[in-house]
């Protein structure tokens, strides 16, 4: 979708324009990193929003090309161009950053703290999907599906609206942005979150992610019946509470 001529934007130095939306306030500012096909103007990014104005906190979330209002299409992304979308996102901020990353916005927060750990002060994961593409997506493709991929894409249902497209792409450039084979370095306060009930990713997700990291100050809380969306207010009210405890270690 082109971006709105009302909603602030920039361009990436791969030229791809992102929308995004920055509430000026202290530092280290809290980023937003959201999930696969969502957008800004989710339930979470809102409420973080909301919060980050009551508390006079800096905030900033933003659209991943092919989503919301930035630029290209959904199905040319991958995920290394959103993680560079995200790099070029926090090039708009001074300082250090506290990376809230939702679902895929999980993975790119690992990627981003992997790419440029002088800037991030801290993370907060919701529902992390690190390396879906692989474990997840190509994993449970049967053999007609990865034959189909391979010809170009796989339509997946979703309950959250139109079919996932999945892209040779995604699945192939992924694979060079996998980060539970290798050391996977977190010198900084994490707290993972993750609802019992989420279909989308499991616990098990959740617990590699905290057995796999070398981090001095990793939390995994598990929400027994919350489930992928974690939008309850109960569950945003943790949201905004581990993003308070990672600002209270980092100052």
């Amino acid at each position: 979708m082109e971006n709105n001529s009302e909603t602030p934007s920039f361009v990436t130095p791969q030229g791809r324009r992102i929308a995004y939306h920055l509430t000026d306030g202290t530092g280290p500012a809290v980023v937003f990193l959201g999930g696969f096909k969502s957008d800004m103007g989710g339930t979470k990014a809102i409420h973080l929003e909301k919060w980050a104005r009551d508390s006079g906190r800096a905030f900033l979330r933003f659209d991943y090309s092919g989503h919301g209002e930035s630029s290209k299409a959904f199905t040319d992304g991958c995920i290394g161009d959103w993680f560079e979308d995200a790099c070029a996102a926090i090039g708009l901020l001074a300082g250090k950053v506290i990376v809230v990353g939702s679902s895929m916005g999980g993975w790119i927060s690992l990627l981003v703290a992997r790419a440029m750990p002088e800037r991030v002060a801290g993370i907060v994961t919701i529902a992390a999907a690190p390396d879906f593409t692989e474990d997840s997506v190509w994993a449970g493709f049967s053999d007609a599906q990865k034959e189909e991929l391979m010809a170009g894409q796989v339509a997946l249902p979703s309950e959250y609206g139109e079919p996932y497209i999945i892209t040779r792409r995604l699945i192939e450039e992924g694979r060079d942005r996998l980060v539970l084979r290798d050391p996977l370095l977190l010198p900084f306060p994490v707290r993972t979150l993750q609802g019992t009930a989420d279909v989308d990713v499991k616990m098990s997700v959740a617990l590699r992610l905290l057995e796999h990291a070398d981090s001095p100050d990793m939390r995994l809380t598990l929400v027994d019946g919350a489930d992928h969306r974690f939008s309850d207010d109960d569950c945003l009210d943790l949201i905004v509470t581990s993003v308070e405890d990672v600002l209270g270690k980092v100052g």
